[in-house]
């Protein structure tokens, strides 16, 4: 269960974070929560997605690690395998959260860094330290930081870049069945994703309107994106052989 407690360079002097991956950290998930911040560098190695939020909620974007609920197929022993690490795992134990102070008698809102203790990346006496010996922060606190903006930035903008995509029509339902071999088939089922040819049919007005408010670019990027598909079978189909070849020996 989660404990969250405001970041201090006091009560967190000796803090350290675990920066290797594997399943005891909490990689091993198919999906990932994705923002529109990072579109650019998630769809140079991962294939992005949207769905429904609980109960018919909001969309959301994410992006796909592996072809079940818990499969990572970027995981190699304790290595991620690609240039980018989507920000949802780079950010680690921390989150943002808000702290209010009245300035000038005014109640402000103000983000703050929170942690997670218990976390199964926080280190007992090992990994990268979080604060400097002296209390300021480390070059991994400062680097959690830009992750941290980044990911506040995409949560703040999706909403009105999901919802003009909507608006357009250019959200559809996707059918995904994967044919791994002659004998394995996946169906990834409640996945949307861009249709390329509603885009390519949108009128100059709205395609004005969405390229004026910086959102036809995150179109593009998305679809691009489904190139990376055909890597994620590799992988897998790839995994699959060296299975059936250690159950043969």
């Amino acid at each position: 269960m989660a404990r969250y407690e405001l970041l201090n360079n006091v009560a967190h002097r000796d803090l350290r974070v675990i920066t290797r991956f594997g399943r005891e950290y909490g990689d091993e998930v198919g999906l990932i929560p994705a923002v529109p911040t990072e579109f650019a560098e998630l769809q140079r190695e991962y294939p992005i997605f949207f769905r429904r939020g609980g109960d018919g909620g909001e969309w959301q974007a994410v992006a796909l690690l592996g072809f079940e609920a818990k499969e990572n197929l970027f995981l190699q022993g304790e290595r991620w395998n690609a240039r980018y690490l989507p920000g949802y795992v780079a950010r680690g134990p921390f989150l943002i959260g808000f702290q209010e102070r009245t300035v000038d008698g005014e109640l402000r809102r103000e983000p703050v860094i929170h942690v997670d203790m218990e976390h199964p990346r926080i280190g007992r006496g090992e990994g990268e330290p979080v604060f400097l010996p002296q209390g300021g922060h480390s070059a991994y606190l400062e680097h959690v930081i830009g992750v941290l903006r980044g990911l506040r930035d995409g949560v703040e903008a999706a909403p009105a870049m999901f919802a003009a995509f909507e608006a357009a029509g250019l959200i559809q339902p996707l059918d995904l069945q994967v044919q791994l071999d002659a004998q394995r088939r996946v169906d990834l089922a409640g996945l949307h994703g861009i249709d390329r040819e509603r885009l390519a049919a949108l009128d100059a007005e709205t395609l004005h309107r969405l390229h004026r408010a910086g959102y036809l670019e995150g179109a593009y990027l998305v679809l691009a994106s489904m190139q990376n598909m055909r890597r994620l079978m590799a992988e897998k189909q790839r995994r699959l052989r060296q299975q059936g070849e250690a159950a043969a020996a």
